[in-house]
């Protein structure tokens, strides 16, 4: 008997991976997690029934969710990472050794016992001397901070259930507080294809420029997620992301599977129907 992982991109859009083997299966006090593996995307991860992280192509969200805004601003010493239980954005961020601490505020503890346990590929630097681990809602713990961050990454599950909290304007504009004068704020931005995606993006998108004097979109092409079109957002209170110095990233010598300084530069000219769906979306 065939074994499927079936997954609803949209009422009538479905995505499907042949799966070898089932690994792990539980509902945590939070959400249903469940390991997988399969030919041609390897073990993955999802959360609630979607699709968080796989062998395959992880790669290619982790560089743009953390390369992007530390090539803008390499002197990053103290950031602040909410969600991320796998892990994969720690590893590409303990690679930079001039930052000095990384928080990372998980809320379910057992995402990231399951990553070690089966995604070592992601897990394999939560345990370095400069991550910090607390198991709380990310919503409350950046309630507290001010004039703390130099950077924030926002690498949180879609906007409902145990993620929901971290798409509302108050977590926006809490993290704005929590950043230092020339803090970044970079998160998954979801899709523009599929209409529910876009929807999201677009409240998203006009909840955090409310805030931030510099707020940008950029993009990737990531195959398991929903219609493969996948975006960033960069906020700043300071920087513009297009004015950065590629030689400077390039002279740290980060070998990189996907971002490179032409990529970041590229990533943020969209498609115009991306554009139009941005620009009717500034009020």
């Amino acid at each position: 008997m065939e074994l499927w992982y079936t997954e609803e991109h949209s009422e009538s859009v479905r995505f499907s991976i042949k799966v070898s083997k089932q690994l792990y299966s539980e509902k945590s006090e939070y959400q249903q997690i469940d390991v997988m593996t399969s030919e041609e995307f390897g073990t993955f991860l999802t959360l609630d029934g979607l699709m968080m992280v796989t062998e395959k192509d992880e790669f290619i969200y982790h560089d743009m969710i953390v390369h992007v805004p530390m090539a803008v601003n390499p002197s990053v010493k103290k950031v602040l990472v909410i969600g991320a239980g796998d892990g994969g954005t720690v590893r590409e961020l303990v690679r930079y050794q001039s930052i000095e601490s990384i928080d990372l505020v998980e809320i379910d503890e057992k995402v990231i016992e399951i990553s070690k346990q089966y995604l070592p590929f992601t897990a394999c630097a939560l345990e370095e001397p400069r991550v910090n681990l607390r198991l709380e809602d990310g919503l409350r713990f950046v309630r507290s901070k001010q004039d703390e961050y130099d950077l924030i990454i926002v690498d949180s599950t879609d906007p409902f259930g145990p993620g929901e909290g971290l798409f509302t304007k108050e977590f926006y504009g809490n993290c704005y507080t929590a950043l230092k004068e020339d803090g970044i704020l970079v998160n998954q931005h979801e899709s523009p294809f599929y209409s529910s995606d876009a929807a999201a993006m677009q409240m998203t998108h006009r909840r955090i420029r409310s805030f931030f004097p510099v707020s940008r979109v950029y993009q990737a092409h990531i195959p398991s997620y929903p219609s493969g079109h996948w975006l960033f957002g960069f906020a700043s209170k300071k920087y513009d992301p297009l004015i950065f110095d590629a030689q400077k990233w390039n002279s740290l010598g980060l070998k990189t599977k996907y971002y490179n300084t032409d990529l970041h530069s590229g990533s943020f000219a969209l498609p115009n129907y991306v554009k139009e769906l941005l620009e009717n979306n500034l009020y």
